[in-house]
C-alpha cells in the first residue's frame, strides 16, 4: 500500500508540474504576443508619419460593398487653409490644445448629460484620423482603448501638421469620395486649394454623417449649422486655434 500511495503521489506530482508549464507557456506566448502588437503599431505609426496611408477599413468596406473608391492623396499645402480651419472649427476648437484625448471635452459631456441634454460626442480630429488611419467603424471597449492607445501614438510621433494633413486626407465625404481632392471636385468641381470659406464650411458640416447630411444641395439642418461653422472660423482664425497647423 506505501508503494502505491508513493507512485500515486508522484504522478500527481508530475502532473501538477506538466500543468504548471503549460501555464507558464500560455503566459509567456501572452506576453509576447503583446509586446509584438505594441511594437507593431509603433512602426505602423510611425511609418505613416513619413508616408502616405495607402487606403483604410472603411475604404476595403465601402469596395466590398460594390462602391468605386476616388481617393487621391494631396499634401496640406495644396489643401485650402479655410478648409483646415473649418474642420478645426467644425469638429475640436481645441485641436492645437490637446494632446490627443481631450479630457476638458469628455468632463463638458458628461456634465451637459447629467443635467438632462443629449450626451455628444468628445470625440478630437486626433482620435478619428486613428480610428479612420488604423481601425474600423463601430464602437465597444475594446476598439476605443485600442485607438486611444493609436491616438497617442501618433500624437507622439506626428506633429499637428500631419495630423490634420492624414485627416484630410482619409476622411470620409460619401459617395465613395475619400480626402478633401475627391470631396472638393466631386461636390464643387474645383481643386482644394481653391475653397472659399462657405464651400470649406459645407464639407466640414456633413463630415460627422457624409451619408446622411448632403452637400449638394444642402437640407435645412446643414444650411443652419454651416453658419455656426462660420462664425466659429472667424473665431477660430481670430484666436489662433490653427495655429500649429499653420506655424
Amino acid at each position: 500500500m506505501a508503494r502505491k500511495t508513493s507512485k500515486t503521489k508522484h504522478k500527481k506530482s508530475w502532473s501538477q508540474r506538466g500543468a504548471l508549464d503549460r501555464v507558464t507557456i500560455i503566459l509567456r506566448g501572452a506576453v509576447f504576443a503583446v509586446f509584438a502588437l505594441v511594437g507593431a503599431s509603433i512602426v505602423w505609426a510611425g511609418a505613416y508619419a513619413l508616408l502616405a496611408p495607402p487606403g483604410t477599413l472603411t475604404m476595403l468596406q465601402r469596395k466590398m460593398s460594390g462602391d468605386v473608391i476616388i481617393h487621391p492623396w494631396t499634401p496640406l499645402e495644396e489643401i485650402s487653409p479655410n478648409l483646415v480651419t473649418a474642420v478645426i472649427a467644425a469638429e475640436d476648437t481645441r485641436f492645437c490644445l490637446h494632446n490627443g484625448i481631450d479630457f476638458k471635452a469628455i468632463e463638458d459631456a458628461m456634465n451637459e448629460a447629467e443635467n438632462g441634454k443629449r450626451l455628444r460626442g468628445a470625440s478630437t480630429i486626433s482620435q478619428q484620423t486613428a480610428k479612420n488611419a488604423f481601425l474600423w467603424n463601430g464602437g465597444g471597449w475594446v476598439r476605443k482603448g485600442v485607438e486611444a492607445w493609436m491616438t497617442t501614438l501618433i500624437e507622439t510621433f506626428w506633429p499637428k501638421r500631419r495630423v490634420m494633413e492624414v485627416y484630410l486626407n482619409i476622411a470620409e465625404w460619401g459617395d465613395g469620395y475619400f480626402g478633401a481632392e475627391a470631396a472638393a471636385q466631386a461636390r464643387f468641381g474645383k481643386r482644394a486649394r481653391d475653397l472659399n470659406k462657405g464651400e470649406a464650411a459645407l464639407l466640414a458640416t456633413v463630415l460627422p454623417n457624409p451619408h446622411k447630411w448632403r452637400v449638394d444641395p444642402p437640407g435645412p439642418y446643414v444650411r443652419r449649422r454651416v453658419k455656426t461653422v462660420r462664425k466659429r472660423m472667424d473665431q477660430v482664425r481670430r484666436d489662433g486655434l490653427d495655429a500649429c497647423v499653420f506655424n
